[in-house]
């Protein structure tokens, strides 16, 4: 990881609550989700940040896996499901 600078601000009850609940909703941490809006800006998306895969989401976690791309598009993969 690189080497990160602290920065403390001062923000609203109800965008600290939004925040706060956000983070719990989607499991990151509330530095994460600020650092991902500021480099958005950044960058000129508006403000909005830029959507991740769940295969790019995976990736961070350190490996990938093996096996059809999505499950839905043979109907014998779900020959068993539910069995």
């Amino acid at each position: 990881m690189r080497h990160m600078k602290t920065l403390s601000v001062k923000i609203p009850d109800p965008l600290a609550k939004w925040l706060l609940g956000e983070a719990k909703q989607t499991r990151r941490s509330r530095s994460e989700l600020v650092r991902e809006a500021l480099e958005a800006k950044r960058q000129g998306n508006g403000g909005k940040p830029k959507r991740r895969s769940l295969a790019d989401a995976l990736l961070e976690c350190g490996g990938t896996f093996d096996g059809p791309g999505d499950l839905s598009t043979n109907p014998r993969y779900m020959d068993d499901f539910g069995k």
